[in-house]
């Protein structure tokens, strides 16, 4: 399992009649039959790759809720999607489709079938795109820019890229790779884009009602029994999509809403001292990065503060209801 030695933080209520048959940083997945699957999120929050030994509250029930407001605006504008419902607040019944991990098996003929690639779609120059850029390791030429833009800057047009899924590291890939690892035709992967372009602008013009930015987001998707493209997983919500502040944007200032804020602080308010009397001090992120350079052992996260659990939970109440309109 992937909690590992992080297990006993954690009460996770199994149901008895169902098995769990995948376990990720944030949701559980268990077997409904052959056609469905429910989603069990729960209260685990993760970053740099590794799970905070703290529940946050309610987490779990806000990333369900989101996920399904989504699915349901996305019914009624027409959009194929796997959801079917929201049993309890933190559980996400939906539409099962085969997982294949051998590439060589995908082709495009195959129907009801998981594309394994991770679709992001991006509006404004932020995330890693802005660091590839500052880094010089990508030219703006790359993305088809005409200059080298500052951070928060939005796009004349928005960026597609895709990545690997079912990797142990996600890759980013070129539109032929991406073609020739998943099944797809030309076509069927220009319809993604379009319809990640759909989404997000049904996300932008509902959100923007109440002062959010939707800055991007990853989308996954399936063919379904007819072959005919799905939206599956979840989206839009706090822990997968990044969100900032409209009022303050309008100020040139750019505000992000999200768990980042829980990154800083292991960047900035954990601190070692160095061993011996030299005075030096290091963040645990500082020495995490420096255990991964050199391919030690790696040693756990420490646990967030009680002030930090109570700030954490608030911020996913209040983007909740930023995000949904609706009383969390």
């Amino acid at each position: 399992m992937l909690l590992g030695k992080y297990a006993h933080y954690y009460h996770v209520s199994i149901p008895l009649k169902m098995k769990l048959i995948g376990q990720g940083k944030v949701k559980d997945v268990y077997e409904l039959s052959d056609k469905e699957l429910l989603f069990k999120f729960s209260d685990r929050i993760s970053v740099f790759d590794q799970i905070i030994p703290s529940a946050i509250p309610r987490k779990g029930e806000s990333l369900a809720r989101e996920s399904a407001f989504w699915f349901k605006k996305l019914e009624k504008a027409g959009i194929n999607t796997h959801f079917l419902e929201l049993p309890k607040p933190d559980e996400m019944r939906v539409k099962r489709v085969r997982v294949i991990h051998d590439y060589s098996k995908l082709n495009t003929k195959l129907k009801d079938y998981q594309i394994p690639l991770e679709c992001v779609l991006r509006w404004y120059c932020a995330g890693s795109f802005y660091q590839a850029l500052k880094s010089g390791k990508k030219k703006p030429e790359e993305f088809g820019l005409d200059h080298m833009p500052k951070y928060g800057e939005l796009l004349k047009t928005p960026f597609f890229e895709v990545t690997t899924k079912f990797e142990s590291i996600d890759r980013k890939l070129s539109r032929e790779e991406a073609l020739k690892i998943s099944g797809l035709t030309e076509a069927e992967l220009d319809e993604i884009k379009n319809i990640c372009i759909k989404v997000d602008e049904i996300m932008q013009n509902e959100v923007g009602k109440r002062g959010l930015i939707h800055v991007d987001g990853k989308k996954e998707f399936a063919m379904d029994k007819d072959r005919k493209l799905m939206l599956i997983d979840t989206f839009g919500t706090a822990d997968e999509d990044r969100w900032w502040d409209a009022a303050e944007y309008a100020k040139g200032n750019i505000v992000e809403i999200s768990k980042e804020f829980v990154r800083k602080w292991y960047e900035n308010d954990v601190v070692y001292k160095c061993p011996g009397n030299t005075g030096k001090t290091f963040s645990y992120k500082q020495f995490l990065d420096q255990l991964r350079e050199d391919n030690a052992p790696q040693v756990g996260i420490p646990p967030l503060s009680t002030e930090m659990v109570d700030k954490t939970a608030k911020l996913y109440k209040d983007l909740f209801e930023r995000i949904t309109g609706e009383r969390f």
